[in-house]
């Protein structure tokens, strides 16, 4: 379920008229809302906790999905992890009210300030992705004193999801160390001085709207788990990842009910059973996806003969994801269109000098003209987060809904802030 609904003629959020925040913040805006990640979120972690019978579940929500700190703080407050992948990530984790010890670091190319920084920190868990990232931990813990708990992540050469650039769990991709090496690997860091090996992890893709290629890729793990064990080494903890997908192509009634969530969480239960592990799950899109949109303004139409562009004023900077991935979004109008508005096919594009700037094509939508409202739906997920200032844009402001209420959480950047940082070289200042 989101909380976007029609009523009175107008879309709300919640209980906030989404015409109000573009009187009051200006669009393009990001607008959030609170009880669709507090619902999501606590679906999921109930349904894992259920997948893991009597053991524990961990639920590390991945930051790189939207790292807004009042989507942040949300989902701290309920209990939740954190899944960063930089020390930036690690950073506002902690600023955000996660502790520590519910912080996990992945990625695949960690730096050694960044690992001391969480080394010091006493975060939970390193995700190790190579063998020289194990070695350089070991350096780095060892000269703190510490002993840092970790993982392998391993490449179990299943990869999965909603396009080539999100698949991750294919021998072709960068990250994890391979199946193969494993054992060896498990090996040399019992030797090491710096870190406490715990077990395993995997992430095989993101936007996975099934359950055969996660289990095919679970099953993997829990085979190595016991081969691991078998050979003397101890294996605690096991990060299955995140990857759950879900539906861009809402209809306006909708509810995105528990059955994806609870038949993922019945073949968990069932990969896993008798392993006796602990378990940790980093799911993204699937909490904050459905709970943002992008509101943006018609600024003009542009007809031609054989189409009608309709040029709004967000771009692709403010939402790359239909320029980088084909990806498709709902485009709902704030106004309710009443019965009888004709419709028209149009080619819905950004301000920006790119033909690229363009996020949809022959859309079918109720007539509009310059002036109206219009959102982009289901732009939670890897909207904001992606955004930058190409054409020296300014970055868009982030609102965050609960009830009646809703704040400002990221204002809109000032052409001080965004011209502030740069710096002439000395002769051609």
């Amino acid at each position: 379920m989101h909380h976007f609904s029609y009523r009175d003629g107008a879309l709300f959020a919640e209980d906030v008229d989404l015409r109000r925040i573009a009187d009051e913040v200006g669009t393009p805006v990001y607008v959030y809302s609170s009880a669709t990640i507090e619902r999501h979120y606590r679906l999921y972690a109930q349904a894992m906790t259920r997948a893991a019978g009597g053991g524990k579940a961990h639920v590390f929500y991945a930051m790189k999905a939207n790292g807004n700190l009042g989507v942040l703080k949300t989902l701290a407050a309920l209990g939740a992890g954190a899944d960063t992948v930089s020390e930036g990530e690690v950073r506002k984790a902690l600023a955000a009210g996660f502790p520590p010890e519910r912080i996990v670091f992945s990625g695949v190319g960690k730096s050694e300030s960044e690992l001391r920084f969480a080394v010091e920190a006493g975060i939970y868990q390193v995700n190790i992705e190579t063998e020289s990232e194990l070695d350089l931990l070991s350096r780095v813990a060892a000269a703190l004193g510490k002993r840092q708990e970790a993982v392998f992540r391993v490449n179990p050469d299943i990869g999965a999801g909603g396009h080539a650039k999100i698949t991750t769990g294919s021998s072709e991709n960068k990250f994890g160390v391979s199946f193969e090496e494993v054992g060896r690997l498990y090996a040399r860091a019992a030797n090491l001085p710096g870190v406490r090996m715990m077990g395993l992890a995997l992430h095989i893709g993101s936007q996975i709207r099934e359950t055969d290629s996660f289990e095919a890729a679970y099953a993997k793990m829990a085979a190595l788990v016991d081969d691991l064990r078998t050979e003397g080494h101890r294996v605690e903890r096991l990060d299955l990842g995140g990857g759950l997908g879900i539906p861009y192509d809402i209809p306006k009634e909708f509810d995105h009910g528990p059955g994806l969530i609870d038949a993922y969480a019945d073949m968990v239960a069932r990969v896993t059973a008798g392993l006796e592990v602990e378990l940790g799950f980093e799911p993204g899109r699937l909490i904050v996806g459905n709970a943002g949109i992008l509101m943006t303004r018609v600024l003009h139409l542009n007809p031609r003969p054989t189409k009608q562009f309709l040029v709004v004023d967000a771009a692709m900077n403010d939402l790359v994801r239909p320029a980088m991935y084909e990806a498709y979004h709902e485009i709902w109008p704030v106004a309710e269109p009443h019965a009888g508005t004709p419709e028209v096919a149009y080619d819905v594009v950004g301000p920006i000098c790119e033909s690229g700037d363009t996020f949809t094509t022959g859309r079918v939508l109720p007539a509009l003209k310059p002036g109206d409202l219009i959102a982009f739906m289901t732009a939670g997920a890897y909207g904001a987060s992606m955004a930058s200032t190409y054409n020296q844009r300014l970055l868009v402001p982030e609102v965050l809904v609960k009830g009646a209420d809703y704040a400002v959480t990221r204002p809109r950047q000032t052409f001080e802030e965004l011209l502030g940082t740069d710096r002439a070289p000395p002769w051609l200042a």
